[in-house]
């Protein structure tokens, strides 16, 4: 039996990337006879302290632990046959584990599904970007023996260090993911999902939710998920903490989904998460057409794209104002999904991937 090392910061549930990336095919691994331990660094209780602002001596401690862990897992590493990666194996800037890991003969896979080569710490570590190096991405791509990628643009990036490339889509589990019916409540709710690092995606819908409320009134409920700290008076808006128990239901309630996002470099990363989870629970969803949100979606058959404030006012108000079109783009938003970016259909994919490394 083949044994498989994966090395992340998070414990298992607690990272979107994780999850949606590797997490969901574990199941699928054992089945395909191999086995695997799961090595991550932050517990809940490290994870709390660690995202917090301040508490430089904790943070250190848990700094230190972490890369004792690592340095001991080096003693053992050839116990398996495959290590694979999820963005780092380290929280600092250095790639001291994951060339370690390649040098023993181990094979490496490193995979990843943002622009993680640019800096992009948050706000509670902010000063802290000094200990981040912009080239441990490209150092770590070099030294795999496969990089998987979510999408073209990061594929081009990696390519750059790397011949042996491949992308595997970020992916649904479209088992789990089936949309759970609603009382009617004679509201219209705009929905958005994402993280507290992410917050700054959904204001840039606030001018044209503005209007929309400003026209619609009580019609209209606008839910921020992800950001229990966030509040907006003028729209109504109190974010609710995300909870994974509770995730599925919370999305239920959306009657659309917004995916707003810069056109910069690392939107251009972005694997459309967001706007798949909308999708896959009939969610009619429309994004901003930066980076793979172009690829997912076909304008106005299972989604809609929206560039300018003008375009997003249009596009909401077309399913305000018709159930049935937003029962149509929802139902071919999830046949999509199925489709292309679930994981029944990506699962061969992932499996080559291993044996392939």
């Amino acid at each position: 039996m083949k044994k498989i090392l994966f090395l992340t910061l998070h414990r298992p549930d607690r990272s979107p990337s994780q999850r949606f990336r590797f997490e969901q095919y574990l199941s699928i691994l054992k089945e395909n006879g191999y086995d695997y331990h799961f090595s991550y660094l932050l517990n809940a209780k490290d994870d709390k302290l660690f995202y917090s602002k301040g508490k430089i001596i904790q943070k250190s401690l848990i700094v230190l632990k972490s890369f004792l862990k690592r340095f001991f897992e080096l003693k053992t590493i050839k116990h398996y046959d495959v290590v694979y990666i999820q963005r780092e194996c380290f929280m600092l800037g250095t790639s001291f584990f994951e060339r370690k890991i390649a040098k023993s003969g181990v094979k490496l896979i490193f995979d990843f599904d943002d622009s993680i080569w640019l800096q992009n710490v948050s706000d509670a570590n902010r000063k802290f970007v000094w200990l981040k190096d912009a080239n441990k991405t490209a150092k770590i791509t070099e030294v795999a023996s496969l990089v998987v990628v979510g999408n073209h643009y990061l594929e081009a990036y990696a390519q750059k260090y790397n011949t042996n490339v491949t992308i595997i889509p970020t992916t649904i589990d479209t088992d789990e993911y089936t949309r759970i019916v609603q009382p009617e409540n004679g509201k219209i709710c705009i929905g958005w999902s994402g993280s507290i690092t992410t917050i700054q995606h959904f204001e840039f819908s606030l001018p044209f939710l503005k209007k929309i409320k400003e026209k619609y009134g009580d019609l209209i409920e606008i839910k921020v998920i992800g950001d229990a700290n966030y509040k907006n008076e003028e729209l109504g808006v109190k974010g609710l903490a995300w909870k994974k128990e509770s995730e599925i239901q919370e999305l239920s309630t959306f009657d659309i989904g917004i995916m707003p996002l810069p056109d910069d470099e690392w939107a251009k990363g972005k694997c459309g998460l967001k706007g798949l989870q909308y999708m896959a629970l009939e969610i009619p969803t429309i994004m901003s057409p930066v980076g793979v949100n172009t690829e997912i979606i076909q304008d106005g058959t299972n989604g809609y794209l929206a560039s300018t404030e003008n375009e997003w006012i249009e596009k909401i108000e077309l399913l305000i104002n018709s159930k049935e079109l937003r029962e149509t783009i929802g139902k071919n938003g999830r046949k999509t999904v199925v489709d292309s970016y679930s994981i029944s259909a990506n699962a061969a994919k992932y499996l080559e991937a291993f044996k392939t490394a």
